[in-house]
């Protein structure tokens, strides 16, 4: 349905897809405000890094949970960097592999490998439920951690089902954008000339209200949020969003990347199906 979002302007703070997002929206005629609001670096500190991939090369865990696709990019990237992905992916393909979401089974796939447990929601509980009927004593349990979220609930779960957890910080966020540029978006949704924001990731989120708190613009940037479209990709970042009183006005029901979220917002916009 090419052209059923001509005349709708939509603000794309994607990171690291930026890109693909914005065309895919493009090529159904929207005009796409693209405004990065945070960039993925690899860990400052690459020591606890480096001490995790050794010990996960040199003992397979009996299960390795995998939160975000970057997450193993990432581990990959420094196990290449220190001659040791070949120990890695061998340790990897030897490892029950759980993945929160379709971004974390993809880069799996990128490697040759595929899941042998996903969550049937992409949250922290998704996780949690899949892992439930399982006995964990005395499992070894790798949990890729991401920015943000040493996400206690899920390694006090493990801990409560006595496995040993292991947790690992790949990479870290910084502000891609000047606070100026992010001004001027809440400026532009303020004005009315945002009819849609597409969020991808919950940082965005929360970047967004705290470059509009420093700015003094949390009032506006909330007035205009109930005045158009929110697109959020998945759960994770609905949830996001209503911890700050802001409800996504649509959100994929069971896919979460980026043909559903255009889907669902050519739908909002009144073009039916993408």
């Amino acid at each position: 349905m090419t052209g059923s979002l001509t005349g709708r302007r939509i603000a794309v703070p994607e990171t690291r897809e930026l890109d693909r997002l914005a065309g895919m929206l493009e090529q159904q005629g929207a005009t796409t405000l693209r405004c990065p609001l945070v960039s993925i670096h690899d860990a400052p500190d690459p020591a606890p890094v480096l001490a995790w991939l050794r010990r996960f090369a040199d003992a397979p865990f009996d299960d390795l949970i995998l939160l975000t696709g970057e997450g193993l990019r990432r581990l990959d990237g420094f196990a290449r960097r220190e001659e040791l992905e070949p120990a890695f992916l061998a340790a990897l393909a030897a490892t029950r592999k759980v993945t929160r979401g379709p971004k974390p089974a993809q880069a799996l796939r990128e490697l040759g490998l595929k899941p042998d447990l996903r969550a049937e929601q992409p949250t922290t509980d998704g996780v949690i439920a899949a892992l439930s009927g399982d006995d964990l004593r005395g499992h070894r349990v790798g949990v890729q951690l991401y920015p943000d979220n040493p996400n206690a609930k899920l390694t006090e779960f493990l801990t409560g089902a006595g496995a040993v957890p292991d947790a690992v910080l790949p990479y870290v966020y910084a502000s891609a954008a000047d606070d100026e540029k992010v001004v001027a978006l809440i400026d532009d949704m303020a004005a009315g000339k945002v009819d849609v924001i597409a969020f991808t990731s919950s940082p965005q989120v929360r970047r967004l209200f705290a470059v509009a708190e420093a700015a003094g613009r949390e009032a506006a940037l909330r007035a205009a949020l109930h005045s158009i479209v929110i697109a959020a990709v998945g759960p994770v970042v609905a949830e996001e969003l209503q911890r700050r009183g802001v409800a996504a006005t649509v959100t994929p029901s069971d896919a979460y990347f980026m043909k559903p979220l255009v889907s669902v917002i050519v739908a909002a916009c009144g073009g039916g199906a993408a």
